[in-house]
């Protein structure tokens, strides 16, 4: 087959390549492409079951195709990698992604939710208030490159505008660029992380040797200049520290809950910070709790659930495999005045079984958010209890499982359903990272009537 062929896009995969089919029943991704729309391709790799290739011509256009923002967005050489989707309408990147969700619980697990949520969405630009930047000194061009990726590759793309980024963090490109060129150590400066707090932007500089004190005072004096505040990563993320002492704090509130919550700027917290507060509310709401509820918030973090929680229930208790962070979520909850409500546990939440529930306690409700691993042996022991009850325990009612991976979610979706004793009562998507592929969601499962 050549490249001259018209392709029928049908659908869009995980990381929103369009799909199409050849006459021959041969599937093809093309980049860059939507549905409904027909194409030509430039195939790059070809398989015996599939191809995968780049738009290179459009007879029919999407109705759902718009003009990108960001002039660094595209298929060409050179282009930014950190979006995949401004060429689609928001509304129909939320669609894609909820159809992403029902499909990944249907075709990996068999599990379909009684109810489908409305997604929760916010502001398609400005949002994002954590990012990785790579640093890069191209020695031929004597020039500095701050940014994201490009588009499959490792090169650092030549970035000077990012509207995913808050207004005043995109302002910083330029001025970044020419603060590390004019750093002694330019080509010893690999990555520079942000972190946005309501009131306080903070910088963290990973290098690869000690700086010198001409080089700290340039990283001051842009500080001063600009309003933020850096902070030396000279090894792994834990050996942060500020660069000057006393800077303001970073912290996010959830003004529903009354809670303020500090952080690190290596701390993981969501990167959307509007989507977080909603999504925090929704959870809450879905979990229905009631004043002489007992909670348990597995993968509870610093907190950011932990404490809303204990503003509703009788006790909270929050799980989280780093006693590092258990010290710091118990912090977090005596500054809230919430420490005799939520207390805090270290546990192994990928190693934990049946037999470790009932030490933990009976609780109501379960607060569910993990890392893109999921929670499979948290499924696991409430699916070998139900096999082999254990008197003087019972397993929650209800349980809100937050995710970040569709995948992940339904394989545990699957366990809880089919084997566990619970159904999938609701499930909905979080847009928490527009123009991504990205698939944040939420879903409900209640304990089947016996």
């Amino acid at each position: 087959m050549g490249d001259d062929e018209w392709l029928q896009i049908e659908g869009l995969d995980a990381d929103a390549r369009g799909i199409a089919r050849r006459a021959d029943g041969k599937v093809v991704f093309v980049e860059g492409a939507l549905p409904g729309e027909r194409v030509q391709a430039r195939i790059g790799r070809r398989k015996n079951q599939w191809e995968q290739g780049t738009l290179t011509a459009l007879m029919r256009e999407s109705a759902q195709r718009v003009a990108p923002a960001c002039p660094h967005f595209g298929l060409q050489a050179g282009a930014c990698g950190g979006c995949k989707m401004q060429h689609l309408h928001p509304r129909a990147q939320v669609a894609i992604k909820q159809r992403v969700l029902e499909d990944d619980l249907w075709h990996l697990a068999k599990v379909r939710p009684d109810m489908v949520l409305p997604p929760i969405e916010g502001p398609a630009w400005g949002y994002r208030q954590r990012a990785r930047l790579s640093v890069r000194w191209v020695r031929a061009k004597d020039e500095v490159l701050v940014g994201f990726h490009e588009r499959k590759s490792r090169y650092v793309a030549d970035m000077r505008r990012c509207p995913v980024l808050p207004p005043r963090v995109e302002a910083l490109l330029l001025p970044l660029r020419r603060l590390i060129a004019a750093m002694d150590e330019r080509d010893r400066l690999p990555q520079i992380e942000l972190a946005v707090g309501d009131d306080a932007i903070a910088l963290v500089l990973r290098h690869l040797v000690p700086l010198a004190p001409a080089d700290r005072q340039r990283l001051l004096d842009f500080g001063r200049e600009h309003g933020v505040q850096w902070w030396l990563q000279p090894k792994g993320p834990d050996s942060i520290e500020p660069l000057e002492p006393g800077a303001p704090e970073l912290a996010y509130a959830l003004p529903e809950f009354g809670v303020v919550m500090p952080f690190k700027p290596t701390d993981f917290t969501q990167v959307n910070g509007a989507i977080n507060r909603v999504l925090v509310g929704r959870a809450l709401r879905l979990l229905a709790v009631q004043p002489a509820d007992r909670v348990i918030d597995w993968f509870c973090g610093l907190g950011n659930f932990s404490l809303p929680l204990a503003r509703q229930a009788a006790a909270v208790l929050g799980i989280e495999g780093s006693p590092a962070l258990v010290r710091r979520a118990a912090d977090n909850a005596a500054r809230n005045g919430l420490a005799a409500k939520a207390r805090f546990e270290a546990r192994d939440l990928f190693q934990i079984g049946a037999s470790d529930l009932p030490a933990l306690g009976a609780a109501a409700r379960w607060l569910v958010d993990p890392p893109r691993e999921g929670a499979f042996a948290l499924a696991q022991a409430l699916a070998a209890w139900q096999a082999a009850p254990a008197p003087g325990w019972a397993p929650p009612r209800r349980i809100v499982y937050v995710s970040c991976n569709p995948a992940t979610l339904a394989r545990d979706a699957g366990l809880l359903v089919h084997r566990a004793g619970y159904r999938c009562s609701a499930a909905g998507v979080v847009n928490m990272f527009p123009h991504t592929a990205h698939v944040e969601s939420i879903a409900v499962f209640d304990r089947a009537e016996p």
